[in-house]
């Protein structure tokens, strides 16, 4: 059987913490910004992790 392939486009979306955790970018950032408040874009900016329900697939996705 072949080696399993990455999912590049999860790949480039997706990291891996020291601790094991996945971090991930938070959505509604790109555009439509001057209706939303300084404090709601600063709050995007900081980093996401995943869910436990997500971790198994993206895992497997990643070829981790």
């Amino acid at each position: 059987m072949p080696k399993m392939k990455t999912h590049r486009g999860a790949a480039k979306r997706i990291k891996m913490t020291k601790s094991g955790k996945l971090k991930r970018a938070k959505a509604y950032k790109s555009h439509i910004l001057t209706k939303k408040s300084q404090k709601r874009k600063r709050n995007l900016r900081k980093a996401g992790f995943l869910t436990s329900a997500d971790i198994k697939r993206i895992k497997r996705a990643l070829g981790i």
